[in-house]
């Protein structure tokens, strides 16, 4: 079965530390980036207002644009980030500029399902984790950090502290396989099969006469 995204089991990185509240989507992501059919560019768009003046420059004093958090794997956020409207496209900017975990004390709802559709952990945690995580990733001497996704922990080297997180169970095995919600449901085609198989038996009527004849038993 072919994956939707890379699988995630283990990640080790930078972190980098946006402790801003509610961030929400439009500003993940703003509008003029959802123009186009595929997901070209959209690494530019992330958090385009923040990274960029309006003449198109980076800005330097933006925390993305400086070393060694322009190589950033993991994003340690402020309350409620991912809030507002549902783009998708937030998240796909976000992996695509290289951001593969998020961390944070709360996510918007549609934003994290989105994160977990796209391979992306965005994984909450106790308000003293988040604050402890957002002062190391401050430190660029500090800011390292191993996620180990199958034993739901993540460790960080500088202060030689490993915590344990929770997490979905359908959630993380999505993570771990790189399936999304259709090739997880995939997963069961032999079921789904034989479901409809003994579902069309029981019930001959629902499919047409004339369909029928051309019927090879299976949606799959």
């Amino acid at each position: 079965m072919t994956s939707a995204f890379q699988a995630i089991t283990t990640l080790s990185g930078t972190a980098c530390a946006l402790p801003l509240p509610h961030v929400d989507t439009d500003q993940i992501m703003p509008k003029q980036f959802l123009k186009g059919i595929d997901r070209q560019g959209l690494a530019q768009g992330f958090l385009h207002d923040m990274r960029f003046d309006a003449a198109g420059q980076a800005r330097n004093d933006f925390v993305l644009n400086q070393a060694p958090w322009t190589e950033a794997k993991f994003l340690i956020t402020g309350a409620n980030f991912g809030c507002g409207s549902s783009r998708e496209h937030a998240v796909w900017g976000m992996r695509e500029l290289g951001i593969r975990c998020v961390l944070g004390t709360s996510f918007g709802g549609i934003f994290s399902d989105n994160c977990m559709r796209n391979g992306v952990p965005a994984l909450v945690l106790p308000v003293a984790e988040v604050d402890r995580l957002m002062a190391l990733a401050m430190d660029p001497q500090r800011c390292q950090m191993a996620l180990d996704l199958a034993a739901q922990t993540l460790h960080t080297p500088a202060d030689d502290q490993t915590l344990r997180f929770d997490i979905d169970p359908l959630h993380q095995e999505m993570l771990l396989l790189g399936l999304d919600a259709v090739g997880m449901s995939l997963t069961h085609a032999q079921d789904i099969r034989d479901f409809e198989a003994r579902h069309l038996k029981a019930n001959p009527w629902v499919v047409p006469p004339a369909a029928t004849e051309t019927h090879h038993g299976s949606l799959l």
